[in-house]
């Protein structure tokens, strides 16, 4: 089954895109264009449908959030199709300048990216518009970037926000890094989300707000419940949102809510 819905959010032009060998896909992704500007490029078992859609833009640049497959997935596509540079943050380039391993369920979910060669993110995008600038917020990976149009309050968020709760995590994100990004990017002023999976058009400083409240709150349960004696797999028990025992078999452990327990665990986090 596939899933292609376009979304109209005033100016910005949403694409959700969602895939599946059969039944309804696991999960959508959505990718934007802001004028002559693409942000993210969808997942590559998409592929065709993207090419289909950006011909009818006149897309002059792609800037990537960050490398996972369901964001990067069509960067190199779109790139050869339209001729265009594709921007992202330095992390991001290195991690797409050769091909890199990804686990099965990926693959099937998604699919791999191409390699594609990367151009190292200026201060501030310029669209035939508008002014983006570009901020660093690791956390959910390594090279995590937003893109903030501050004079309309727009964040373009990748998978920085994703929900106000959080269920899990993948094996490498790093909760003290979510923590330090989520409080910078709430220094700045924006009303609108435009994340790569679940939209707020409007509150979403306060949805954001929600998030960070959320984490402090969840490393301080787990911290309390550690002092208490609990080992991680009891810590894990003991919580009120509980382990999706079948995610976790399906993405071979990768996705599972005790990721987040360890990482309050592993807090030295990477944030420059």
């Amino acid at each position: 089954m596939r899933i292609i819905k376009h979304h109209k959010f005033g100016t910005v032009n949403g694409f959700e895109l969602g895939y599946a060998p059969v039944g309804k896909p696991w999960m959508t992704v959505y990718f934007y264009i802001l004028d002559d500007t693409m942000i993210d490029s969808g997942q590559s078992h998409m592929r065709r449908a993207v090419l289909k859609i950006i011909s009818a833009y006149n897309i002059k640049q792609l800037l990537i959030t960050h490398h996972h497959e369901d964001h990067s997935g069509n960067a190199a596509a779109v790139k050869k199709a339209l001729q265009i540079p594709v921007y992202a943050h330095a992390l991001c380039a290195a991690k797409m300048k050769k091909a890199f391993n990804i686990l099965p369920y990926q693959k099937y979910v998604w699919g791999a990216p191409d390699p594609v060669d990367i151009l190292p993110l200026p201060t501030m995008i310029t669209t035939s518009k508008r002014k983006l600038k570009p901020i660093f917020v690791p956390g959910h990976s390594k090279d995590l970037t937003v893109y903030l149009e501050a004079n309309e309050g727009w964040l373009f968020t990748g998978d920085l926000y994703l929900g106000d709760r959080i269920k899990y995590f993948r094996v490498d994100e790093k909760i003290n890094d979510q923590i330090t990004s989520t409080k910078k990017i709430l220094k700045y002023d924006f009303d609108v989300l435009y994340c790569a999976h679940r939209p707020r058009l409007k509150n979403g400083k306060k949805h954001m707000q929600n998030k960070l409240d959320f984490l402090q709150s969840f490393v301080h349960t787990v911290q309390t419940l550690n002092k208490q004696g609990m080992s991680v797999n009891e810590i894990v028990q003991h919580l009120p949102v509980k382990e999706s025992n079948g995610l976790k078999t399906f993405t071979f452990g990768n996705v599972s809510l005790k990721n987040m327990v360890l990482s309050v665990f592993n807090r030295q986090g990477q944030c420059q």
